[in-house]
């Protein structure tokens, strides 16, 4: 086998700008080439009742996977059957409610045979993406998604490169496009992935919130002495003030008592000592959005208020926490 280990770096960032070139080319040809299959596709995917089976071979096999899991991780349920296994049993696992898409750049894949006939026996709705428009796959098909000529990044023209990397992007595109049909919301989003860094910036204040006797509230006519044994027993460092309607009117904080520092102190109302006009935020709010606003305005905690009233409360260490930096 000859050796490449001697090839001039340049050569080599030449060669990464060809192949880098090539699949943007690839990619392009398929953003123009997209036409009514593509909406015909999302129909059916749209009116399935069951799951959208994502299949194929090889490296076709492996971008199959993928476009699966991002389907599933956007709202629309997706598995991945292999289609050697599906010929030994595996087919059990699709139904008449489901939506195979098959991928086979050259569309003469004999392992994808089976479950082929198989869509055929049971009218299982078939979406071929295939390289080829006269292939086997593209002619079985319910909708064929015919990629655009490419030429393959290898230099011999032999290995998947250009072809999957335009399967790849199609399947983005389906799944992108299918979130956006179903109107699939940061809520959603945040139910599939509830770990890692993704969960965290998409938690909401109420999941993270202090509420019910947690509160530290107190009503406009209280005695600060017992206002100061509250604020003590709650632990934030402040307290809201509300009025008979439980309407949040203002807040006492530790710099509102240094400025109010007199004899007479205990023996004054907390209406008589609050800063009116507290910052809050909307119960539908994103955590990330609290820890955005405590910075800004150099405080530690913030009231979340649902019509004006505090329903809950969030600390900064609340944030921190939860992750969400």
């Amino acid at each position: 086998m000859a050796s490449g280990k001697n090839k001039p770096a340049k050569d080599l960032l030449e060669t990464a700008r060809r192949v880098l070139g090539l699949e943007i080319e690839g990619l392009r040809a398929l953003e123009k080439g997209l036409d009514g299959r593509f909406i015909d596709t999302l129909d059916l995917l749209s009116a399935m009742q069951g799951r959208a089976v994502i299949t194929g071979m090889g490296k076709s096999g492996h971008v199959a996977n993928k476009i699966a899991a991002t389907f599933a991780s956007t709202g629309t349920p997706a598995m991945f059957v292999h289609p050697a296994e599906a010929s030994h049993g595996d087919l059990g696992m699709i139904t008449e409610e489901d939506v195979i898409i098959a991928l086979s750049n050259s569309g003469e894949t004999s392992e994808l045979a089976d479950l082929v006939a198989y869509a055929k026996r049971f009218k299982i709705p078939l979406v071929g993406i295939t390289g080829r428009g006269d292939s086997t796959l593209a002619k079985a098909a319910t909708v064929a998604l015919v990629l655009p000529e490419n030429t393959e990044a290898c230099p011999m023209g032999l290995a998947p490169t250009t072809s999957t990397t335009v399967m790849l992007a199609l399947g983005d595109a389906l799944a992108v496009a299918m979130l956006e049909r179903k109107g699939f919301s940061p809520d959603d989003f945040h139910v599939l992935h509830p770990g890692g860094k993704l969960g965290q910036k998409l938690l909401k204040v109420t999941d993270i919130m202090h509420s019910g006797a947690e509160l530290p509230l107190v009503a406009a006519n209280m005695k600060m002495s017992e206002a100061l044994v509250e604020m003590t027993t709650k632990s934030f460092g402040c307290l809201g003030v509300i009025d008979d309607d439980g309407a949040l009117l203002g807040i006492i904080t530790d710099g509102d008592l240094r400025r109010n520092m007199s004899p007479d102190l205990i023996q004054r109302t907390t209406a008589d000592v609050m800063t009116a006009g507290v910052r809050t935020i909307g119960v539908e709010a994103l955590a990330t959005e609290a820890l955005g606003q405590m910075n800004a305005s150099a405080i530690t905690t913030l009231f979340v208020a649902e019509d004006g009233r505090p329903v809950g409360i969030v600390h900064i260490h609340d944030c921190l926490r939860a992750g969400v930096a």
